[in-house]
């Protein structure tokens, strides 16, 4: 399946409803999958989080993260930094494991993870999405989406959301396969914030930006930014229950 064409298709029936921004013309560009820390076994853990995996709404019996703080220190202005080995274990054996970090770690942060791509959760799924973050509004969350396959873990993706009484960001997810295990898939940073130059406190403006399309090459995830990176391609002002009743 190609993907650009197939992207480019549900744009255009997703945004006909919008008005495009001024922003630079959306030029391809071949991203870097992100790093994660060398993993080793004979590191202080300092404690430990065990995360339920749930799929289809339900929390496995079988399949969990062990979360190990292995390090923490935080600087002058008390802005906490931490790593935490992940290790995965499917049918209740360890299959694989993932060293992350994380700046602005607050305390009290909880981990939730689930199997799935989309907004299907799929029972067989090779994507496992993982957040972390203080349970609040207001509050950013680190997440993950990881690909794990016959004991082979990739990190595919890494975003950050925030959420504040209806309003903040977030990614949107789209796999048009409709199935488990999709070749390829893409995704958008979706925003809805306050229009701070509106006297109507209640009138807001939702951006779509950094559209990115997913391809599996040789059992390896590859992606390519398809918009200008951190401009909005598109924007629509509109009031806070307008927002919460798009289907």
């Amino acid at each position: 399946m190609k993907i650009a064409p197939l992207f480019f298709v549900l744009l255009l029936i997703g945004c006909q409803k919008t008005k495009p921004t001024d922003a630079a013309p959306p030029i391809a560009e071949i991203l870097e999958n992100h790093e994660t820390l060398p993993v080793t076994n004979d590191e202080k853990i300092i404690k430990t989080d065990t995360v339920a995996i749930y799929m289809d709404g339900t929390e496995s019996p079988t399949d969990y993260i062990l979360a190990h703080l292995v390090e923490q220190q935080a600087d002058k202005d008390s802005i906490v930094s931490v790593k935490y080995r992940l290790d995965f274990y499917q049918n209740k054996a360890k299959t694989a494991s993932s060293k992350i970090a994380i700046k602005g770690f607050e305390k009290g942060s909880e981990w939730t993870a689930s199997y799935g791509l989309a907004s299907e959760n799929f029972k067989n799924s090779p994507f496992l999405q993982i957040s972390v973050g203080y349970p609040a509004c207001g509050y950013s969350h680190e997440n993950y989406l990881y690909y794990l396959k016959n004991n082979s873990l990739q990190l595919v993706h890494q975003w950050n959301t925030l959420s504040d009484s209806g309003w903040g960001n977030w990614l949107e997810i789209i796999n048009p396969e409709k199935n488990s295990e999709p070749k390829s898939f893409y995704c958008k940073t979706v925003a809805f914030v306050p229009d701070d130059e509106n006297e109507n406190q209640d009138m807001g403006i939702l951006t779509y930006s950094d559209s990115i399309a997913f391809e599996l090459k040789d059992n390896k995830w590859k992606k390519m930014l398809l918009s200008a990176k951190d401009k909005p391609y598109f924007e629509k002002k509109m009031t806070f229950d307008q927002f919460n009743t798009i289907e």
